[in-house]
């Protein structure tokens, strides 16, 4: 009989443990990088982005200075890495979009998750159900253009956690 509880409650913590990460993992990251002005503008930022163990490869798009950025399994990669990345070669975040995975996540206005020492906050969400793939928009200070930043700012002030500018705390929006 202990055999057979100590079984279930095995099983039923590796279930609870599997769950957590598949909704708070990132699995790809579309970056639009601002001031490019060459092909080897480019490549400087995508040498940046290849060379961090969590990135399995990258794709660019020079007519849009896009970046996407494809991630290994169970990693433990932020939004803010991706972005130091990009600063590394000597240019900005002008927009990241984030794919994570879901498993009927049951999401809010202002709804925080907690992962390791960063937190991702949904803003402007109507309570939905997210499961499976989800594409979300960072809205933060320097993962927007300054231009999209000063407008969201407006909209986004009545949440305190957005006006502190907390860089463990990360905004989201769904696409």
């Amino acid at each position: 009989m202990k055999n057979i509880n100590i079984k279930f409650i095995g099983i039923a913590c590796l279930v609870l443990m599997a769950s957590m990460k598949s909704y708070s993992q990132i699995s790809k990251a579309d970056i639009i990088a601002t001031g490019l002005t060459c092909s080897m503008c480019s490549n400087a930022i995508n040498k940046q982005l290849k060379a961090m163990t969590e990135v399995d490869s990258v794709s660019t798009d020079l007519n849009t200075n896009t970046f996407t950025v494809y991630l290994k399994e169970n990693n433990s990669i932020s939004p803010k890495t991706l972005k130091t990345s990009v600063e590394k070669a000597g240019f900005f975040v002008g927009s990241m979009v984030l794919t994570m995975a879901f498993d009927n996540l049951k999401i809010e206005d202002n709804l925080a998750l907690k992962k390791g020492q960063h937190t991702f906050i949904f803003v402007d969400v109507k309570a939905k159900t997210m499961n499976g793939e989800t594409k979300l928009k960072v809205v933060d200070k320097g993962f927007v253009t300054q231009k999209e930043y000063k407008k969201t700012l407006k909209t986004l002030s009545k949440y305190p956690s957005y006006m502190v500018e907390n860089e463990n705390n990360f905004h989201l929006k769904t696409i």
